[in-house]
């Protein structure tokens, strides 16, 4: 076991409950995460103290407010690695980079063979639906996979966010990675307008994306059916 791992291991189930609050939230001051685990905000600080010596975290001061100074979270690559699943990213990163200088195209070819096959394994839960359900069955589809999705209503639409980048390694050295995601979104709802608005790659802290209707004639249907993918 390397030491990552070892101190994965050791983080105790408060640890990680307030290392997904600080997650979903993108950044977030312990009152924060205190309010929304219901718990005091100094046992907050004490295991985001610990949690910032693991390297799970990291802290940038608030400016602007009155009192003591605050803190704001966001988790680190390390934090980050914790809900990216399984595999070894250094290794895929190499292969990739192995194949990018025999074929540079081979590599962008493999991330379009990966969004078809996602396409066809999801068109069964998202197809014919309405946009409604169809965007929740989605964010449900995403979660399991480890992109901790969240969805908020908007006044013409939803806002889809990813809290979690399981590809994160990979798509932070091959931009195609990203665009096969945007990609993907779009081909499970062919009829609606999906945009991307904060992308993890250009800084943030998650990636989110607005899902809307477009505005539709008399008698047309408002269910999706997924277009094919090739």
């Amino acid at each position: 076991m390397d030491s990552a791992s070892a101190a994965t291991a050791n983080l105790s189930s408060s640890q990680r409950q307030i290392l997904v609050a600080v997650k979903r939230q993108g950044e977030a001051s312990a009152d924060d995460v205190a309010e929304t685990l219901g718990i005091t905000p100094s046992a907050v600080r004490q295991h985001l103290a610990t949690l910032r010596t693991g390297g799970f975290v990291a802290c940038r001061q608030a400016r602007g407010r009155p009192g003591r100074p605050a803190y704001i979270y966001h988790s680190t690559e390390l934090g980050d690695s914790l809900f990216a699943g399984g595999g070894n990213p250094d290794f895929s990163l190499e292969l990739l980079g192995l194949l990018q200088d025999e074929d540079p195209e081979l590599v962008a070819r493999l991330f379009d063979r990966r969004r078809r096959r996602r396409v066809e394994m999801c068109q069964e839960k998202i197809a014919s639906r309405p946009l409604d359900q169809a965007v929740i069955g989605l964010a449900a589809v995403l979660d399991a996979e480890g992109y901790m999705a969240d969805v908020d209503n908007l006044p013409n639409g939803f806002r889809l966010t990813l809290h979690s980048c399981p590809i994160w390694t990979v798509a932070s050295n091959y931009g195609h990675a990203c665009t096969t995601e945007l990609e993907f979104l779009r081909d499970l709802l062919p009829d609606a307008l999906v945009n991307r608005v904060i992308h993890k790659a250009a800084g943030a802290h998650v990636c989110s994306y607005e899902i809307s209707e477009p505005v539709r004639g008399p008698g047309r249907s408002r269910s999706l059916a997924v277009r094919s993918v090739g």
